[in-house]
C-alpha cells in the first residue's frame, strides 16, 4: 500500500492545546536522567535503584581508601644462568 504524499501547502488539521498545562514537566526535565539497564543475571542482587546506588556507594569508599601500593626499589634478577 503506497503512502499518499501531503500537500505541503495544505492546512494541517488544529491540534487542541486548551487542557495542556504550561512546564508540567520543566521541573523534573532540570534534574536530569541518567537511564542504566541492569544485566538479567544482576537483578536478582539489584532488584531496585536504591540497592544498586548503595552497592555503588560502598565500592566509592572502598576506591576512595585504598591508596596505590608505594612502590619498591628492588635489584633486579639475574638472566644468567647459575652455573
Amino acid at each position: 500500500m503506497k503512502k499518499r504524499e501531503l500537500d505541503p501547502l495544505a492546512p494541517r488539521p488544529a491540534l487542541d492545546f486548551s487542557k495542556g498545562v504550561r512546564g508540567k514537566h520543566h521541573a523534573r526535565m532540570q534534574q536530569g536522567t541518567n537511564v542504566v539497564l541492569i544485566a538479567p543475571d544482576l537483578l536478582e542482587t539489584f532488584p531496585d535503584s536504591e540497592a544498586v546506588n548503595e552497592a555503588l556507594r560502598s565500592l566509592k569508599k572502598i576506591a576512595e581508601r585504598t591508596t596505590k601500593p608505594a612502590s619498591r626499589s628492588t635489584p633486579k634478577r639475574s638472566t644468567a644462568l647459575a652455573s
